[in-house]
């Protein structure tokens, strides 16, 4: 009799719990996804556990000094009581770290808002709209995938002479405001998650282009481009070869400026490892906020594959 019922109806007869052990009877009778098991569980700490190990140890060399370091590379896993001493070295040290903080900070967010509202645009335009030349200009965007970055570094760095953007952040921002990578993400998500009849109903409903992209198509691009989102502000976060060519040490970003730290004859490795600390701290911090929409994204692109 409980088995003809409707699981909600199930939770207002008999409450919560049998309104559960009614969804899981039903998954398994149609086949519907199952539970890990602990041996899934066990793999993960374990993956966890390993991808743990190279933060610890910077952590470790952090907590140490420099002597300490030199007699034993591999410390004990016990860190040491010198970690608020080497970051105060940090902080207070010859390098601008608070500038080159500032720096990355704004680098990182304006080119990740830039990228995700730029990509959605192109995908949405590739995807679901009709024009001559579509599939040719999408195979060109594409390929430019395939040519390697520093192939363009000497043309671009004359430019960014040419224009008195060198030393400056625009010269980091605007060549990263849009990416190949990102334009092909949204392109493939918004084919499948973006339905035909909901752009013409939005038409019908006198929505022009703009307020339709604007209501329409951002909602449904919000998962896939929050992800995107989230990796190109780890990726500007992390980059140096670009920053270090073109801003140099009058105006650098956090990975330049960590360079910088080991730029005299003898090499700090605490110091060095107190700046690594400083540098990776705020991607934890953005990947424990932004952690939900990154998993949202991630489930979301597994069911449309």
């Amino acid at each position: 009799m409980s088995a003809q019922l409707s699981t909600p109806a199930i939770e207002q007869i008999a409450g919560k719990g049998a309104a559960r052990a009614a969804r899981r009877r039903q998954a398994r009778l149609e086949g519907g996804v199952r539970r890990p098991g602990w041996g899934t569980y066990l793999l993960l700490t374990l993956v966890l556990l390993v991808s743990f190990v190279p933060i610890y140890y910077a952590f470790l060399l952090a907590s140490s000094t420099s002597s300490e370091i030199a007699q034993h590379p591999i410390p004990s896993p016990i860190p040491g009581s010198h970690l608020l001493e080497n970051l105060q070295r940090v902080l207070h040290s010859d390098i601008k770290i608070w500038q080159a903080f500032q720096n990355s900070m704004i680098v990182s967010v304006v080119t990740a808002l830039s990228v995700m509202f730029f990509s959605t645009l192109a995908g949405f335009a590739f995807a679901k709209l009709r024009f001559r030349g579509k599939r040719f200009l999408l195979a060109f965007v594409i390929g430019t995938m395939a040519i390697p970055s520093q192939l363009g570094i000497i043309p671009l760095f004359i430019v960014m002479a040419k224009l008195g953007w060198t030393g400056k952040l625009a010269a980091v921002i605007v060549p990263a405001m849009v990416s190949a990578f990102g334009v092909f993400w949204m392109t493939q998500y918004l084919e499948d998650a973006l339905p035909y009849e909901l752009i013409e109903a939005a038409r019908m409903d006198g929505c022009n282009m703009i307020r339709t992209f604007w209501h329409v198509v951002v909602p449904a691009a919000r998962p896939a481009a929050s992800m995107l989102g989230l990796f190109t502000f780890v990726g500007s976060w992390t980059s140096f070869f670009w920053p270090f060519i073109v801003l140099g040490s009058s105006n650098p970003t956090l990975p330049v400026a960590l360079q910088l730290l080991q730029a005299s004859y003898f090499k700090d490795m605490a110091l060095i490892m107190a700046g690594v600390l400083i540098i990776t701290l705020p991607l934890v911090l953005v990947f424990l906020v932004a952690g939900r929409q990154l998993v949202a994204g991630v489930m979301q692109g597994a069911v449309k594959g």
